[in-house]
């Protein structure tokens, strides 16, 4: 079997599109409500990131980063049914930055200052999901955000060139997806776990 980069990280990928899968099945059971508006940045933010990531050279590792566009998309059109929330002075903001991440794309003429600007946006706009693993971890589907940090880890095995622009987005989503995870199964007084 070829366990070359290209499908470590065809594997990373669909093991990531399982956990939306869970994610969705989850919603649609009414076991957890995500942020309307959350979704629909991080769906902005995801094409942001695959475009610019894609453009720095990423192949291997770009099945997650589609992901990361296509799952959030399910999630933004099916949280107007199942989701909460609006529109909020931090959603504003992100799709804001965003914006600012194309303009410096072309005055810079660099996919990468393109690519770390939306991750930190993408940052922020998890900052409300951090928050609520914090105080209401039941509210978030555990397994999903698990196996979602499993597959990128995965991930940087695909990586057959460590440069800081394909490692920074592998990197980065084992670092927030593991913080988060831990804080989703981290015991915890005087938080909601019901």
């Amino acid at each position: 079997m070829d366990f070359s980069g290209n499908t470590i990280g065809i594997v990373a990928g669909l093991l990531s599109f399982s956990a939306y899968f869970l994610y969705i099945t989850s919603m649609l059971r009414g076991q957890c409500k995500p942020n309307r508006m959350t979704w629909i940045t991080l769906t902005t933010i995801g094409i942001g990131i695959a475009v610019s990531y894609y453009v720095t050279g990423a192949r291997q590792t770009m099945w997650v980063a589609l992901t990361y566009v296509a799952g959030p998309l399910v999630i933004s059109l099916l949280s107007f049914k199942y989701g909460e929330g609006g529109w909020g002075k931090l959603e504003k903001l992100c799709l804001f930055g965003v914006l600012v991440s194309l303009l410096l794309w072309w005055i810079f003429k660099s996919a990468l200052v393109a690519l770390i600007v939306n991750l930190l946006v993408d940052f922020f706009a998890l900052v409300p999901t951090i928050a609520k693993s914090i105080s209401w971890p039941k509210g978030e589907d555990r397994k999903a955000w698990a196996i979602e940090t499993t597959a990128d880890i995965i991930n940087l095995f695909a990586l057959e060139q460590w440069t800081f622009s394909l490692a920074i987005y592998p990197v980065y989503l084992v670092i927030i997806n593991g913080f988060i995870v831990t804080l989703l199964f981290w015991p915890r007084k005087n938080r909601i776990t019901e």
